[in-house]
């Protein structure tokens, strides 16, 4: 039997972070797959830890990069974020990483990336001076956030599986902002603009997908919409323990 897990938002700049990551078994988890639905860490040192880490202890790790991975801080070495998406790209290659669909018996697990293209609504003046993204990352001339989502999502590989087989997709940002639930608190909502795009979700629509990984909000969620099951299961930063599993999560047996 393998069984499918889901993690996005591991942050392992956090050092009580990365001791939850080392706290897996590297025994129980060989016959299983996981789904790493990012943000990891914008340094490579400890991505690459990262996928070594969790290859030892999965029988295969697929992986779409969240936004604090594709910041460009400092000397990084990379020109623009879309330089170091395909650096992200070649280390995960290198650790035996996917970022590509799965076809494994009865599934069809499918990577998604994106962006946020303001289909959840135009951020405001505040959201514009404190969002890290629009000071850590860093586009080619003329690149808006349009642009962006539509170099990420033309990315992905859309194909229908095989009938009989379930699809399983996964992706970093939202593909639909209701899934945010009702007891968000007002002023919480500033952020909402910067979670997602429909696009994902229309992309959900075509590969025909029963169950939807994803992060980035950090509000872990497991819920059914128009036939989809949702799935967030954020580790999130320390301070947000109250509010994250902080646990591995199974999402399909087959």
């Amino acid at each position: 039997m393998t069984r499918i897990f889901a993690l996005s938002d591991i942050h392992l700049d956090y050092e009580s972070n990365q001791r939850w990551l080392d706290g897996i078994s590297t025994h129980d988890h060989q016959a299983d797959i996981l789904l790493l639905a990012g943000d990891v860490s914008d340094r490579r040192a400890v991505l690459e830890r990262c996928f070594a880490d969790l290859t030892r202890r999965f029988k295969k790790v697929l992986y779409v990069p969240g936004n604090h991975d594709l910041w460009v801080r400092g000397d990084s070495g990379h020109d623009t974020s879309f330089d170091k998406f395909q650096a992200i790209r070649q280390v995960a290659h290198d650790f035996g990483v996917s970022m590509t669909p799965l076809h494994d018996r009865a599934v069809s697990i499918v990577p998604l990336l994106g962006w946020y293209d303001y289909s959840f609504g135009q951020p405001s003046e505040e959201l514009l001076g404190i969002w890290m993204d629009y000071r850590t990352c860093r586009w080619p001339a003329g690149a808006d956030d349009g642009a962006i989502t539509r170099y990420f999502t033309n990315e992905n590989e859309l194909a229908r599986a095989t009938p009989g087989r379930t699809v399983i997709s996964f992706s970093h940002f939202l593909p639909r902002i209701d899934l945010m639930p009702t007891y968000i608190p007002l002023q919480h909502r500033l952020i909402y603009p910067v979670l997602g795009s429909s696009v994902l979700e229309e992309q959900i629509r075509l590969l025909g997908s029963k169950i939807h990984v994803y992060g980035h909000s950090h509000v872990n969620r497991h819920v059914t919409m128009e036939g989809v099951l949702y799935v967030n299961n954020a580790l999130a930063y320390p301070t947000e323990a109250r509010i994250s599993a902080r646990a591995l999560k199974c999402i399909f047996e087959y």
